[in-house]
């Protein structure tokens, strides 16, 4: 039975991964900084049967996450998944972004994914076994307008994930990506913002958010996201990249092939932003 360590999973997709592993039994250990949903969540564990190990941290408290690494250690001995979930949005035209909140976005989105990869990789390397897993995004190969600093936090975390799979192989470790396009949630809602009044990118950028809501209804559902990720998890060789969805797939497969033009003309049509 694997162990299975998931960030940020008090709501969305982390809630649910959790919920459908506790339906094998198998152990979670994670944390949130959403102490509700934390709570919430461990009575649903103790209701399936689950054994846990939960807690209220935030990603960007370093020695939290060693000291939460150090009580998943003594409770289950290992951990054999590393599922880094956290992260937040950013949307905004990049002229007017407030680059102190922008770092923000970077400090959870990357530093948040290397913290808790490097803290779990000594007892995996140690044990020559393991799988790290992070979830990216469509963004972190196909980046769109208005999001700017989430797609270049998503770039980094492929990278950081992509580069990373050569130091760890040779000890047994296998690394993976989650690359959803979207997910219906409330998480691009949360950061839908239009610029202010007498921006030049503000007629744009309400369409863009308009089409991203209208394609939000027809995502795939958190639990349908869920499903795909606990088929990684539990896969004895997970493939690098993982898609949730057909459109993830037909996009990241068309991105590989078209040209450059085609691919943008693709873009704006689709987030109806052409000029």
């Amino acid at each position: 039975m694997q162990v299975v360590v998931i960030t940020g999973l008090a709501q969305g997709i982390g809630r649910e991964v959790a919920k459908l592993l506790a339906k094998s039994k198998t152990p979670v250990a994670g944390f949130d900084v959403d102490d509700e949903g934390i709570a919430s969540l461990k009575k649903e564990l103790d209701q399936a049967g689950c054994d846990h190990l939960l807690t209220t941290l935030d990603i960007s408290d370093r020695p939290g996450i060693l000291r939460f690494r150090d009580a998943v250690l003594d409770k289950f001995g290992r951990a054999d998944v590393v599922l880094s979930n956290v992260g937040i949005g950013f949307f905004g035209p990049f002229e007017e972004v407030d680059l102190e909140k922008a770092l923000r976005c970077l400090e959870i989105n990357v530093v948040g994914t290397a913290a808790v990869f490097q803290a779990f990789l000594p007892s995996m390397r140690e044990r020559r076994a393991g799988k790290l897993i992070a979830v990216s995004s469509l963004v972190g190969q196909i980046p769109f307008p208005f999001e700017s600093i989430y797609s270049a936090s998503k770039f980094a975390v492929e990278g950081l994930v992509m580069s990373l799979r050569h130091e760890v192989e040779p000890f047994g470790i296998k690394v993976a990506l989650i690359q959803p396009a979207q997910v219906s949630t409330t998480f691009a809602a949360k950061i839908h913002q239009l610029p202010s009044e007498g921006s030049p990118y503000r007629e744009r950028a309400g369409r863009f958010i308009r089409r991203d809501e209208e394609m939000i209804k027809t995502a795939p559902t958190p639990p349908q996201a869920a499903l795909a990720i606990v088929k990684v998890i539990n896969s004895r060789n997970p493939r690098l990249f993982n898609q949730v969805d057909l459109k993830s797939r037909a996009f990241l497969s068309l991105n590989k092939v078209l040209p450059q033009r085609l691919k943008d003309e693709i873009l704006l049509r689709q987030m109806d932003i052409r000029p």
